[in-house]
């Protein structure tokens, strides 16, 4: 199965050596996406605000390998603060729409510098 690496400029760049997302036949997986701007500066102030940046680099890099968030098949969402569960849910539901909802795993996880980081994986087959 051929697979090809992507990214993008559209979605802040990445933290190492490493694609925003790898496509291996109909699967795109995608790596993990935090509050920054494209041109790699941090996102702070309020949870939703990093939120709401991180689902726009996720969506960014799925537009760029052709496929959408509504594509998803899994969601994995790391909080720094799960006191930020219930916020977060409700921002999630803004980019994650598909008539089959994806399954989600959400941690906490000692993030330094943010609030919150996803990953997905989607399928564009038929």
């Amino acid at each position: 199965m051929p697979k090809r690496a992507v990214m993008t400029d559209k979605a802040a760049p990445a933290g190492g050596p490493y694609s925003h997302a790898v496509v291996a036949g109909d699967t795109v997986y995608l790596a993990g996406a935090i509050p920054a701007r494209p041109d790699g500066t941090r996102v702070t102030g309020s949870f939703a605000e990093q939120a709401h940046a991180a689902f726009a680099n996720l969506a960014a890099v799925a537009e760029a390998a052709g496929a959408s968030l509504d594509d998803a098949v899994r969601v994995g969402v790391y909080l720094r603060d799960f006191g930020d569960f219930e916020e977060m849910n409700e921002i999630y539901q803004q980019y994650i729409r598909g008539e089959h909802r994806p399954v989600r795993t959400t941690l906490p996880v000692p993030l330094v510098g943010f609030d919150i980081e996803i990953d997905a994986v989607l399928y564009i087959g038929e």
